[in-house]
C-alpha cells in the first residue's frame, strides 16, 4: 500500500477510502510503522485515534456553539464514571463501525479481534457511577450543555481476582499502554492547598496552605447520539510540583526519602475509595474529595468567565449537581473563592451558592451518610472548618426563627454531630447548601423526606424532589445486545426507540406472537452461548446455553442480600440430590466486588466460591444445577451477562436500596425480575405488570416493623426445615470450613432479614421455575419487560432533571 507522502489535517469523512487514508496515516505518523509491520496494538490505537477525530471536529463546533449561546451549564460533580469501553460505542455514535469492519477486512485484520485490545477505563465501581456516565450521555443526547468531572484514578478500584475461593485485589493498570480516548491538558495544572493557617490580610481572611499539589486535568469526549453534540468528562490527576523530589537525598543514596513527597502528592489519585480503616487512608480519602471540588470549581469558575463577568448571573448561568456526599466540599469551596478570592460579601456569596448547587442523595442508610472528624478537618482544610462553622450559624439562625426553642431539632439538623465525636455531617451540608434534593426512585424519595432526611423536608419540603434513575439504551441495548437491537429495530421499522424508548412498547402486541417468540428466543440462546464462552475460558465452568440463566450481579453489600440467593441455592442442592425433577436446569450468575475493607461480605464471597466448587463437582446435580462466581465485574462483563440473563435477581431488604439500574438493565434486555418491593423495582413492577414480575418478602414498612419488633431470626430457622438444612450445610463444612462468622451473623442479628424473607423468596423461585417450564408463557413474560421498560431510559430521567431541577435549555450544534 502507498503510503502517506506528509502531514495532513486530521479528515472527517466516513466513505470507506478516507477511512482508510487516515487510518493508515494514524499509523504512519502516530505509531511510527506500516500495516506490514504493525502489531495488534498499533492496529488498535490508530483505529481509536481515527474514529475519535470524527468526534473532535463535533467537539470544536460545539464549543463554538456554546460559547455563542452563553447558555446555563449543568456541572456534575461525581467521585465515580463508569464508562464502558469507548471503541465500539464511538463507532457507533460516528457511524462508523461498518465502514470500520470493511476497511480492516480488507487490510487483513478482524474488528472484533482489534476491540478486544480497548481497555474500560477503571473510574468507578457501582451503581454510582455507571449512573453518572449514563447521564452524561443522554445530556450529550439531548444537546445540553454539560461537562462532568471526576478524578483520573491510576489503578481504579481494583483488578479482582480469585484465589482459593477469596477475593483478592489487585491494581487496575488500565492506561498501562496508554489511552487513546484521554486528551492530557498538562498545561493547564491547577495548584490545590492542604493544611496550613489562616490569617487575616486587610480585614479578609485568607487561607495560607502548607502543602500545595497540582491537578492536571485530562478529558474524554462525550458523545450525544444522532446529535452533533459532545461534551466532555474533566478528569484530574495528582502531580507532585517540580520541587517536591529531594535531589540531595537521591544522590546520597537515599532513593526512598528522595520521592517521598512525590507519593505523598500522587498518591490522591491512585486508587478510588482508598481504605479508610486507618487514620492515612481517613486523610487520603478527605484529600481526594478536596482535591476533586478544588480543581472542577477553579474549572467552573473559569469557563464562566470565559462568557461572564457579573457575578449575579453565576447562578443563572451554572448548576452544579452533586452526585452524593462525595463532592459536598464544594458547598464551602465556592464560598472560599467567591469571599476571600473574589471578595464578594458573605449573604451575596451564599445567595449565589444555593441558587448553584443541586444534590442528589444515593442512600438510606443512616451509617452509609459521610461524616468527618472535625479534628481532621480542622488540621487538613482549616478554612473551610471556618467557613462550615459560619455555614452552620446562618443555618441554625434560620431553623431557630421558623422553630423557636426546639433545641432537639437544632441538634438534629446541625452540621456538627456533637457526640460521641465531633464530626461535620456531609450530607447536611450538602443539603442545607443546595436549592433542589432528589432522590433516585420514587419510594426512596418518600423514604428520604419521611426517615433519613425528615428533619430537613420539613424545614424546606420545597427543596425535596424525585429523579427516578435511568440507563442508556444505545449502551445497554444496542451496544451490549446487537441481535436483540436488531430484532427490535426490524419489528418496529427503525431505530427511532434508541432516542425514544417509549417505542418499544410497541413489541407488546408481539408477546404472544409464535414466530415472534421464536425469534426472541434464538436470540437469546445466542447471547448464552457467549457468555458460556467467556465463562469457560475464564473460569473452566461449562454452563448449559438451555438453562435457566439466573443472575446476582453487583457490589457486595449484606442489604442487596446475596447471601439470600446463596440459601436458595444450597437448597436446590439438596433438593436436587433428592429428587432430580424439583427444578428446572438452571446456572446461577454471582459477579461484584466487595469493598477491600469489607470483611463480612468478602466471607460471602469465599462462601459462594465454596458452593460452587462443591455443586459443580456433584455428578448428582450435573445438567441441572451450575454456580458461577465471575471476577472483575465491570461494565464489560456486564455487556456480556446482562444480554443473557433469563431471571433478574433484586432481592435487597426493601426500604435500603435507593434506586438499581442493574434491574432495569435486565428488564431492558428481557429478563424477568424476582424481586422486593425496594428502590426502583416499585416502578418496575408498575410497569411491567405485576404477572411478569416474581414478587415476594416484606415491604419497606413491614421490615422496619419486624426489625424494630423482638426479631428472632433463630426461632425462623429452626421452624423451617429446609432453612435449617441449609445452615446445617455451612455449620457442618459441606461447602467449606470455617464460615461460622457468616452464621453467627445469621443466627445473631440478621440485620437485613434474611431468614425472615427465605420462605417467601423459595416460593417465588418455585414460581419462577414453573413459568419457565412454559416456555411460550416466559418468553411472552419476557418481551413483555423489554416492552414497557421505555420509561427506565437515562434520557427521560435527565428531561426530569432538566424540568425539575437543572432548567437548562438545549443548544442544537448546527452540522457542517
Amino acid at each position: 500500500m502507498e503510503q502517506p507522502n506528509g502531514p495532513a489535517l486530521r479528515a472527517i469523512g466516513t466513505t470507506a477510502a478516507e477511512f482508510e487514508r487516515d487510518l493508515v496515516s494514524n499509523l504512519y505518523f502516530e505509531r511510527g510503522t506500516t500495516m506490514e509491520s504493525a502489531s495488534a496494538q498499533d492496529v488498535y490505537q490508530s483505529l481509536a485515534v481515527t474514529v475519535r477525530d470524527r468526534l473532535v471536529d463535533r467537539r470544536a463546533r460545539t464549543a463554538t456553539a456554546h460559547q455563542a449561546a452563553n447558555p446555563r451549564c449543568v456541572y456534575y460533580l461525581s467521585a465515580e464514571y463508569m464508562l464502558g469501553r469507548q471503541l465500539r460505542q464511538n463507532l457507533q455514535y460516528t457511524g462508523t463501525e461498518e465502514v470500520a469492519r470493511d476497511v480492516l477486512k480488507g487490510l487483513g485484520v478482524s474488528l472484533d479481534e482489534i476491540a478486544d485490545f480497548d481497555v474500560e477505563p477503571s473510574l468507578g465501581n457501582g451503581g454510582l457511577g455507571r449512573l453518572a456516565a449514563c447521564l452524561l450521555d443522554a445530556l450529550a443526547t439531548a444537546d445540553i450543555p454539560a461537562v462532568g468531572y471526576g478524578i483520573r484514578y491510576d489503578l481504579g478500584l481494583f483488578r479482582q481476582a480469585i484465589v482459593d475461593g477469596a477475593q483478592v485485589e489487585r491494581p487496575d493498570d488500565w492506561a498501562f499502554d496508554g489511552s487513546p480516548w484521554e486528551f492530557p491538558q498538562q498545561d493547564d495544572r491547577q495548584a490545590v492547598g492542604f493544611y496550613g493557617r489562616v490569617e487575616v490580610e486587610a480585614g479578609r481572611r485568607r487561607w495560607i496552605p502548607e502543602e500545595t499539589v497540582l491537578g492536571e486535568p485530562s478529558h474524554m469526549l462525550v458523545p450525544g447520539y444522532g446529535t452533533q453534540t459532545v461534551n466532555i468528562v474533566r478528569l484530574w490527576r495528582a502531580r507532585a510540583d517540580s520541587d517536591a523530589f529531594n535531589l540531595a537525598d537521591f544522590a546520597a543514596g537515599r532513593s526512598a526519602e528522595a520521592v517521598q513527597e512525590v507519593l505523598r502528592s500522587e498518591n490522591i489519585s491512585k486508587v478510588l475509595y482508598p481504605a479508610d480503616s486507618t487514620e492515612f487512608g481517613r486523610e487520603l480519602r478527605l484529600k481526594q474529595q478536596y482535591f476533586l471540588v478544588s480543581c472542577s470549581l477553579w474549572d467552573i469558575v473559569r469557563r464562566f468567565h470565559l462568557r461572564n463577568s457579573d457575578w449575579t448571573v453565576f447562578a443563572d448561568k451554572t448548576v452544579i449537581q452533586l452526585n452524593d456526599t462525595h463532592p459536598a466540599l464544594a458547598v464551602p469551596e465556592l464560598m472560599r473563592l467567591l469571599v476571600d478570592e473574589y471578595e464578594l460579601d458573605w449573604d451575596t456569596a451564599w445567595s449565589i451558592t444555593r441558587r448553584t448547587f443541586a444534590y442528589t442523595c444515593h442512600t438510606l442508610l443512616p451509617e452509609a451518610l459521610e461524616t468527618w472528624p472535625v479534628a481532621l478537618f480542622e488540621r487538613l482544610l482549616p478554612r473551610h472548618l471556618e467557613i462550615v462553622y459560619a455555614i452552620n450559624q446562618t443555618h441554625l439562625d434560620e431553623v431557630e426563627s421558623r422553630f423557636p426553642g426546639d433545641g432537639d431539632l437544632r441538634r438534629r439538623l446541625s452540621l456538627i454531630q456533637e457526640e460521641p465525636e465531633r464530626r461535620i455531617r456531609m450530607a447536611h451540608l450538602a443539603v442545607v447548601g443546595s436549592h433542589a434534593v432528589n432522590g433516585v426512585a420514587e419510594l426512596h424519595s418518600r423514604l428520604l423526606a419521611e426517615t433519613t432526611l425528615a428533619d430537613f423536608a420539613r424545614l424546606w419540603p420545597e427543596r425535596f424532589r424525585n429523579v427516578t434513575n435511568g440507563v442508556s439504551p444505545r449502551r445497554f441495548l444496542r451496544l451490549a445486545n446487537p441481535r436483540l437491537a436488531a430484532l427490535i429495530s426490524e419489528r418496529l421499522g427503525g431505530e427511532g426507540w434508541l432516542t425514544d424508548l417509549d417505542q418499544l412498547r410497541g413489541l407488546a402486541a408481539l408477546a404472544g406472537d409464535s414466530e415472534f417468540q421464536r425469534r426472541w428466543r434464538v436470540v437469546k440462546r445466542d447471547n448464552k452461548l457467549d457468555l458460556a464462552a467467556y465463562v469457560r475460558a475464564a473460569t473452566g465452568v461449562v454452563l448449559d446455553p438451555d438453562a435457566l440463566c439466573d443472575v446476582h450481579v453487583k457490589r457486595f453489600h449484606e442489604y442487596k442480600r446475596q447471601l439470600l440467593k446463596l440459601l436458595h441455592v444450597i437448597t436446590l442442592h439438596d433438593r436436587l440430590r433428592a429428587d432430580p425433577g424439583a427444578d428446572v436446569p438452571r446456572t446461577v450468575v454471582f459477579a461484584g466486588k466487595a469493598a477491600p475493607s469489607y470483611h463480612a461480605v468478602k466471607r460471602i464471597i469465599q462462601l459462594i466460591n465454596g458452593v460452587a466448587k462443591v455443586v459443580n463437582a456433584d455428578p448428582a446435580v450435573a445438567g441441572r444445577l451450575t454456580v458461577v462466581f465471575l471476577p472483575d465485574y465491570n461494565v464489560t462483563r456486564a455487556e456480556l451477562i446482562v444480554p443473557a440473563a433469563d431471571l433478574s435477581e433484586q432481592i435487597s431488604l426493601a426500604g435500603k436500596e435507593a434506586s438499581g439500574t442493574g434491574n432495569m438493565k435486565l428488564a431492558l434486555n428481557g429478563a424477568v425480575t424476582v424481586g422486593t418491593l425496594d428502590g426502583a423495582n416499585i416502578e418496575l413492577r408498575d410497569r411491567v405488570g405485576a404477572d411478569n414480575f416474581f414478587l415476594f418478602g416484606v415491604d419497606a414498612a413491614c421490615a422496619a416493623e419486624v426489625r424494630r419488633g423482638d426479631y428472632r431470626p433463630g426461632e425462623i430457622a429452626g421452624s423451617d426445615p429446609e432453612l435449617a438444612a441449609a445452615l446445617a450445610a455451612i455449620a457442618d463444612g459441606r461447602y467449606g470450613a470455617g464460615f461460622g462468622d457468616v452464621l453467627d451473623t445469621l443466627l445473631g442479628r440478621d440485620e437485613y432479614l434474611t431468614l425472615a424473607d427465605y420462605r417467601a423468596y423459595l416460593d417465588a423461585q418455585d414460581a419462577a421455575a414453573a413459568a419457565w417450564r412454559d416456555p411460550a408463557r416466559w418468553t411472552a413474560m419476557s418481551i413483555r419487560n423489554t416492552a414497557h421498560c421505555g420509561f427506565f431510559s437515562a434520557d427521560r430521567t435527565v428531561a426530569d432533571y432538566r424540568d425539575r431541577i437543572w432548567h437548562a435549555d438545549p443548544v442544537p450544534v448546527p452540522p457542517r
